[in-house]
């Protein structure tokens, strides 16, 4: 399964994104908690060096609780500030603000001693598709001052957005990489939504999700759908289109209709609280630079 999506807007953003960067103070990194490091666009790193850089893992509620902490651990480990949020119902955002002036101490200090008072922290708001930026945005700020959507390429421009007297944000349009190196990351991607549908093969995607809840999350299949968890991946996805009534004419299974289901109902939370990666073993990272 080959994914591949780069919309020809996303060159101009990274263009954009190049020459606002001289103007900000602080980046603030929006990855969806469930794929702290697929939704992660290398090119950020390039781009922000030698900026304060905080990450805020959105999307919280629908990830692994335990994983949340690992990834909180893992970013704090590189030097990020790093706090996981629910950009939807709001959780984790009081705190958000306090961060940003943590983030950009050394500058406030900076400022004081130049006898610079007042002067707002610029944050640029960055994150790939999907991810949350226009919603974070809209709880952030208390009003709906960005367009919102569920589907990925929202955002289209940027805009400057006042949050109170001492932060303003540039939101920025989401911004994939060209080519996804490791596919895995691109199935990982599509699995969240952050690539978008019509361009996938749902029902290998179906299979691939399938596969990897019964070896990380045993039970959590049968827990939802009622359905024995034996078989092949295809025998599971056979019984979640039994489950949940899934017939075409002459009562032959839908798989894409079964795949479609699985897929929403792993997307909105309702299978459970999933990760679809840990951070990386800093051990194994090492042994792989050493040879």
């Amino acid at each position: 399964m080959n994914v591949q999506w780069y919309p020809g807007h996303m060159t101009k953003a990274k263009r954009m994104m190049q020459e606002d960067i001289k103007l900000i103070d602080l980046i603030v990194e929006l990855v969806d908690a469930r794929v702290p490091l697929s939704s992660r666009n290398p090119d950020i790193d390039e781009l922000g060096r030698n900026k304060s850089r905080l990450i805020l893992l959105n999307k919280s509620d629908l990830s692994d609780e335990r994983r949340n902490r690992e990834w909180e651990n893992y970013f704090k480990e590189k030097g990020f500030y790093v706090y996981p949020v629910n950009a939807r119902s709001g959780a984790g955002l009081k705190a958000v603000n306090g961060l940003i002036q943590e983030a950009c101490k050394e500058k406030i200090e900076r400022d004081r001693k130049r006898g610079i008072k007042n002067r707002p922290i610029r944050a640029m708001i960055v994150g790939i598709p999907n991810v949350g930026k226009s919603t974070f945005i809209n709880s952030f700020a208390g009003k709906a001052c960005t367009k919102t959507g569920n589907k990925p390429g929202v955002t289209k421009g940027k805009q400057w957005i006042r949050l109170n007297k001492g932060v303003e944000l540039l939101d920025t349009p989401g911004i994939l990489w060209p080519k996804f190196e490791d596919q895995e990351v691109g199935i990982r991607l599509a699995m969240i939504g952050s690539i978008k549908d019509d361009i996938l093969n749902l029902d290998e995607l179906s299979l691939r999700l399938i596969g990897y809840l019964r070896e990380e999350y045993p039970g959590i299949l049968s827990e939802r759908y009622q359905i024995e968890e034996e078989g092949s991946d295809l025998e599971i996805l056979e019984s979640i289109a039994r489950s949940r009534h899934c017939l075409l004419k002459g009562q032959e299974l839908d798989y894409s209709k079964a795949a479609g289901i699985l897929l929403d109902e792993f997307r909105n939370g309702k299978i459970g609280r999933i990760t679809l990666e840990c951070p990386p073993d800093p051990k194994k990272s090492l042994d792989q630079e050493k040879g």
